[in-house]
């Protein structure tokens, strides 16, 4: 009888789900684009407000010289607002995306993340909410007859998301916690079960909507950098993890709007 009860609660769970997506449908694309873009916007107006300590930093780092180090930081600091800009407005979105991307793979070496796990699987999910963010703005393919849509339909958005989902998985890894206390246990087993979910795209938008829930949360109790003073490096670190969550909880709103796409368990059932 346990199984019938559970499937019955998960199909109740799910029917308000849909219920919540299609009542914040005009709302969710705005808000998914808003809450990825954080980490991009925060970054660049602190290159802006930081421009000479962003500056010396890297010169001190690479021993590169001021000329170049004022490249990286006009770089960062065009490129990133000028990436939100067209993000938000969904003007050339294709190329914002890839300026955006640009950006975090040439932060990834400047920073020297590519040795550091956490920062490098963050930053691969970073680019996942930005892939998922690409495939929203594309276009439906046109089906070969009017009106019957083909099993083949728009592969490349469904490869972007498939990707997409994939890489959102990476930001959860880091939240892990290797932690003997039963909220911590509970999270890590939660949490693992909806991202491998989200990733296999079963359930989906169930699973994704309960992940948003869950990392808001997590991200505003671990990373309340408001809580910081501003003297204190901690707040910087704070207030980067928690603008970088903020980014990935957009991505995982973009499927909750998207739904998994073609390459997923979920449109298989759909299909057989």
């Amino acid at each position: 009888m346990n199984i019938p009860i559970s499937q019955e609660n998960i199909s109740k769970a799910e029917d308000i789900a849909d219920q919540v997506i299609r009542k914040l449908k005009h709302v969710l694309p705005t808000a998914a684009r808003l809450c990825l873009i954080a980490t991009f916007l925060e970054d660049g107006i602190r290159m802006w407000v930081q421009w000479s300590e962003q500056r010396e930093y890297m010169n001190m780092s690479w021993g590169c010289g001021f000329f170049l180090a004022t490249v990286f930081v006009l770089v960062n600091l065009i490129g990133q607002l000028g990436g939100c800009a067209m993000v938000i407005f969904r003007f050339k979105v294709t190329i914002a995306c890839g300026v955006l991307f640009f950006i975090v793979v040439l932060q990834t070496i400047a920073y020297s993340i590519l040795w550091d796990l956490q920062f490098l699987l963050r930053n691969c999910a970073l680019i996942g909410a930005l892939l998922l963010v690409l495939a929203e703005s594309r276009g439906e393919a046109k089906s070969l007859f009017a009106g019957v849509p083909s099993l083949g339909e728009n592969k490349p958005k469904n490869y972007l998301q498939l990707t997409g989902r994939i890489l959102l998985a990476f930001m959860f890894i880091t939240l892990i916690r290797f932690e003997f206390s039963f909220l911590q246990i509970v999270q890590d087993l939660l949490g693992s079960t909806l991202m491998v979910l989200v990733t296999v795209g079963y359930k989906t938008k169930l699973s994704a909507l309960i992940l948003v829930i869950l990392l808001t949360t997590l991200n505003i109790y671990h990373n309340a950098w408001w809580n910081i003073p501003d003297y204190k490096p901690l707040r910087d670190f704070l207030k980067y993890d928690f603008f970088q969550t903020l980014s990935v909880i957009g991505g995982l709103l973009m499927i909750v709007y998207l739904g998994p796409g073609g390459v997923s368990m979920d449109d298989y059932k759909k299909r057989w």
